[in-house]
């Protein structure tokens, strides 16, 4: 019978706790142990101090079999990470030669600079650890053992803990334990809220397998829907949610965007690229989001031809072709206007599709009649355009995206000829 092992990631740092730092590192690691069949438990995230450091750490090891810390482990004084472990775990400091020669490499070689005392530091580890060493950096991984537990303490620089993650714990995981298996199954649906759809697929959520969960994952005012289950067997298990899968899909067919676990500008792209077609942007109140995100992935410049960005009146009537009388009588969030533009980029980047997007991302500039998150978006093609009007409430950034979002579903029901 194969383990269920779960993990426990702990992430250290003041800068995480303030928000200064945006947490990526647990993600990657997450989405690793994933991958090999190890369930993530629990996620804790604590500043530079012994005591919360020690406190998730006698937590982690009673109730997880891995447990992976990064962060702490650099050469200034807020570094205490490696100091800690060598206490909690009853060693004494000594220096792993081969990470002192790699950080001299570095250093001579590479920067082509002295070290100074603080950088040799690096190199001093706990006796009681095995050193993972890191080819990627300067700071030393580190493996303790205790009960029958792992502990992993790795570097925070993203790259680092990546390399060490990648070649060096995930061998030893595999190696120490017997894993089973965790796929998933992951559709994007748009055009509905989670809640209708939770009530959509009752009947489906209620009758699954012990062993099968599903999750809702809202995001920019579309849900992707997981299923995930856990298995001895990967050859069933895989047999087992892709007759669920195919079930699930049936049951929202209608909001169904996709059935790959991938974003809604790649999807777009696609049924760009395949059928030779272009589209470019005139966006008033996004800033270029759209743009950037329809070229933000390889071979974008095979579809996205580029974008004219118009918050100014002036650049609305002289570049994009909107009359002054639209401005002064409806204004320029209205259904109106960003036809005119929808209409005007296309022709002017002759484009087979254009997407024009006007309104008050807040957090000022609403009227009576024109609410803060009012936002209208506009599509063309040759033939027709296309506008629908949102009303968000969100903040400014948020608002933003969804309507990013929402402007490139938009092109993406034009082109299916879903509008």
């Amino acid at each position: 019978m194969r383990e269920r092992i779960q993990a426990t990631i702990i992430t250290i740092g003041d800068e995480l706790l303030i928000g200064q730092v945006i947490d990526t590192n647990s993600a990657f690691i997450a989405q690793k142990l994933n991958a090999v069949g190890v369930g993530v438990q629990q996620r804790i995230a604590v500043g530079d101090d012994a005591k919360s450091i020690t406190n998730a750490l006698d937590t982690a090891i009673q109730e997880s079999q891995i447990v992976i810390l990064t962060g702490g482990l650099g050469p200034t004084a807020d570094d205490i990470t490696k100091p800690l472990l060598n206490r909690y775990f009853g060693g004494k400091m000594v220096v792993d030669q081969a990470s002192l020669d790699h950080i001299k490499y570095i250093f001579e070689q590479i920067h082509k600079r002295p070290m100074i005392e603080r950088n040799l530091k690096q190199a001093e580890v706990p006796d009681v650890c095995e050193v993972l060493f890191n080819q990627s950096g300067t700071a030393p991984g580190m493996l303790f053992k205790k009960n029958d537990s792992l502990i992993f303490s790795l570097p925070g620089v993203p790259f680092e803990m990546q390399w060490l993650m990648s070649e060096k714990v995930l061998p030893i995981i595999l190696d120490r334990f017997k894993l089973g298996v965790i796929a998933h199954r992951t559709l994007l649906t748009a055009g509905v809220g989670e809640s209708f759809l939770a009530e959509q697929i009752l009947d489906f959520e209620k009758n699954l397998p012990e062993n099968i969960k599903l999750a809702y994952l809202p995001s920019y005012g579309m849900v992707r829907l997981r299923l995930t289950g856990n298995s001895d067997d990967a050859v069933s298990l895989n047999h087992q949610l892709d007759a669920l899968f195919e079930q699930l899909k049936e049951n929202i067919k209608e909001y169904l965007v996709t059935d790959k676990d991938e974003p809604l500008e790649v999807i777009v792209g696609r049924l760009l690229k395949d059928q030779n077609q272009t589209v470019s942007t005139a966006e008033s109140c996004t800033g270029g989001y759209i743009g950037h995100l329809l070229s933000k992935h390889a071979g974008s410049s095979t579809f996205f031809t580029g974008s004219i960005v118009s918050y100014d009146n002036r650049i609305k009537t002289e570049f994009l072709d909107v009359p002054v009388r639209i401005l002064k009588t409806v204004g320029a969030v209205s259904k109106e206007a960003v036809e005119q533009m929808a209409i005007a980029i296309r022709a002017k980047m002759n484009t087979d599709y254009g997407i024009s997007v006007s309104g008050i991302m807040g957090p000022s500039g609403q009227t009576d009649e024109k609410p803060l998150g009012m936002v209208w978006i506009g599509v063309s093609n040759k033939e027709k355009v296309v506008s629908k009007v949102f009303y968000l409430r969100f903040d400014r950034q948020k608002n933003i995206e969804v309507t990013a979002n929402q402007a490139i579903n938009l092109l993406r029901l034009l082109i299916i000829n879903k509008i």
